[in-house]
């Protein structure tokens, strides 16, 4: 029985940019990586059915993007208490100087 080969994204979208720059023809490719034209056909559809996401503004950085902003937040809002609790610590400091303790 045939083990049935998988193929990465990286792999199929380097076979298709091949095909589709005419740097190999779909037959070349084909006997090259022992692949069915059926299948790089597939891979040529899928490809260009999805490259207008390509230029999409959002999508997944969207979530990144978000998440750093709640970093950001989470820094500045330490910032500020750090700062608070120096100011703090510097006048009880100085209480007790003036105390004599």
């Amino acid at each position: 029985m045939k083990k049935k080969r998988k193929f990465t994204p990286g792999f199929k979208s380097q076979v298709v940019l091949q095909l589709l720059s005419g740097e190999k023809s779909m037959a070349e490719l084909c006997r090259e990586h022992q692949l069915t034209s059926q299948m790089v056909g597939n891979w040529k559809q899928q490809f260009l059915a999805a490259a207008p996401q390509a230029f999409e503004k959002g999508g997944e950085s969207s979530g990144e993007q978000e998440r750093i902003a709640e970093l950001e937040r989470m820094i500045g809002r330490l910032t500020m208490e750090l700062e608070i609790a120096k100011k703090a610590s510097s006048l009880l400091n100085g209480t007790r100087e003036r105390n004599g303790k």
